[in-house]
Parts: C-alpha cells; sequence; structure tokens
C-alpha cells in the first residue's frame, strides 16, 4: 500500500504543478488561487491529524498568496512521502481519532484518510479548471491514467 500511496501523492503534486502555472498565468485569480490555498492547507491539515498531533492553530481556507503556492505544495508532497516511508503494512488500518474544524470527534482508517485527501486535491482542481476555463485558459489532461502513463515513459 506505501507504494500505491507515494505514486497518487505524486500525481497529487504534479497536477498542482500544472493547475499553478495556469493559475499564476491569469488576472482574476482570486478565487482560483484561494482553492489551492484551501487543497494545500487541508493536505496539512490531515497530515498532522494522522500523526495523531493537534491541529487548533491550523486556518482551513488560508490567505495565501499564489507566489507561496509553489513552495506550499513541494513541501506538502515531501511531507506526505516522509510520512508514508514511516509506515508498515499494518499502520494503514490504524483507526486515526481526530476533531474536524468544528470541534466533532471522528475517527477514520487511515488508508480511507490518505483517499480522502487525494480526492478532495482532484475534487478541488476541477473547481479550479472551471475558474481557469472561465478567464479563456485551455486546461492539460490532469487525468490519474495519463499521469500513470507518462511516468512509465519517463
Amino acid at each position: 500500500m506505501k507504494a500505491y500511496f507515494k505514486r497518487l501523492f505524486d500525481y497529487d503534486q504534479y497536477t498542482n504543478l500544472l493547475i499553478l502555472d495556469l493559475i499564476g498565468k491569469t488576472k482574476n485569480n482570486a478565487k482560483a488561487c484561494r482553492t489551492m490555498a484551501h487543497l494545500l492547507a487541508s493536505q496539512r491539515i490531515w497530515l498532522t491529524r494522522s500523526k495523531l498531533e493537534s491541529t487548533d492553530k491550523f486556518v482551513v481556507w488560508p490567505e495565501w498568496p499564489v507566489d507561496s503556492l509553489k513552495l506550499q505544495i513541494n513541501e506538502n508532497h515531501q511531507s506526505w512521502v516522509d510520512f508514508l516511508e514511516t509506515l508498515n503494512s499494518l499502520d494503514f488500518d490504524k483507526m486515526i481519532s481526530y476533531h474536524n474544524s468544528k470541534g466533532e470527534y471522528f475517527e477514520d482508517q487511515l488508508s480511507d484518510i490518505l483517499t480522502h485527501v487525494i480526492n478532495h486535491g482532484t475534487h478541488h482542481r476541477a473547481q479550479i479548471g472551471l475558474y481557469l476555463k472561465t478567464e479563456g485558459i485551455e486546461l492539460p489532461f490532469t487525468d490519474y491514467i495519463a499521469f500513470t502513463r507518462n511516468s512509465q515513459n519517463s
């Protein structure tokens, strides 16, 4: 499972960087930038929860400038890969207890959290894609299968 999730996080980084490049090319990018910042902040929150650490000081919808997002994307990716490296096969079944941003208590399996983080990113990149399309930007092909084909040929 470790290799599978590492590959998904590689895909996440790759597509985040593709979309960020397009955000930087638009003049009216406030919604797109804010949504990307949320995607990245959420990744940090979920990683912190997965490490059984407090997320009390995190902001779910931060106001980060577009020129800070590339560093966030790369740092998040490296942090997730580093975390995954610490896991053994049994850890993916471990239950993670946490409170959400509303203070509600939940317990979720780590493998479900990892899947959620990847799906959450895909969801918000699609939203950003709509914002970019309204600005006349042509979107790249960001499907996971295209990433796997390209990474096999690299």
